[in-house]
């Protein structure tokens, strides 16, 4: 069984989808849309990501088409991931891109695509935050260099405002990367999905993507201080000018 798993947006608006898709709907949550026709499936998941299982490439690029416009920004090259699940008829075997599994059933299918789908999905936010975290590197590296940043404070401000939206974002979506709920109560399930996540090394990429969103935070963190010292010495400066006005003011009235 073939599977292709594509990150086409930031976000997929599911409830509009649902009510205007025609395929057959085999189990939904606020999360996701999970789809069964025979022997083709596709799951369809709210932070960006399609996957497909046993879609002809015809079909995949008609209902990417039609998904677009319930998408929120959606991205110019989308990243793309193949996966292929093999029957098995002894023990369950995880090698790269591909699975030997004992029992397929939809259930087993949709974990299997559920990880393949956040296999892609860490792939992109690993991408938007180690951009963010270069770029508030390029203003590290000139304060080491320069000893400023060498920029306004509005310029600067919008510069932390961009970045602390793409970082809320990608912090919205991470939560669902937990276990599914079916893995907690089946077990078979539940070895399928771990023998997927160590093989993707889901749980490392997403550490991975904290702690550039936390080297991020902190890189802002200074930038704001950086801001508020620089308005405290501007507002100190005029303190003492108001002042100094004062002084002469009082002198010259005194000498005339």
């Amino acid at each position: 069984m073939k599977i292709k798993a594509y990150q086409i947006a930031d976000n997929i608006n599911l409830r509009p989808f649902k009510n205007d898709y025609k395929g057959e709907l085999h189990s939904y949550s606020t999360s996701d849309l999970f789809y069964a026709d025979g022997d083709s499936y596709m799951y369809v998941l709210s932070y960006g990501v399609v996957v497909f299982c046993e879609y002809t490439d015809l079909a995949i690029s008609e209902t990417i088409a039609f998904l677009d416009k319930y998408t929120i920004n959606p991205l110019s090259e989308k990243l793309f991931d193949e996966f292929v699940i093999h029957k098995s008829d002894d023990s369950d075997k995880f090698g790269h891109n591909e699975a030997y599994l004992s029992n397929i059933s939809p259930e087993v299918v949709k974990i299997v695509l559920l990880n393949v789908g956040q296999s892609v999905s860490l792939d992109y936010y690993q991408k938007k935050a180690t951009q963010m975290l270069d770029e508030t590197n390029l203003y590290t590296k000139r304060l080491e260099n320069e000893g400023r940043l060498f920029m306004s404070s509005k310029t600067l401000l919008k510069f932390i405002g961009k970045t602390l939206n793409v970082k809320n974002n990608i912090f919205n979506q991470l939560y669902v990367f937990d276990q599914p709920e079916a893995a907690w109560t089946d077990e078979y399930l539940s070895k399928v999905d771990t023998g997927l996540r160590n093989m993707f090394d889901i749980k490392i990429r997403y550490n991975n993507v904290e702690y550039n969103l936390k080297m991020v935070n902190e890189n802002l963190d200074l930038f704001k201080d950086l801001i508020q010292h620089k308005r405290s010495i501007i507002l100190e400066v005029i303190i003492i000018v108001l002042i100094l006005v004062e002084v002469i003011n009082l002198f010259v009235e005194k000498i005339f």
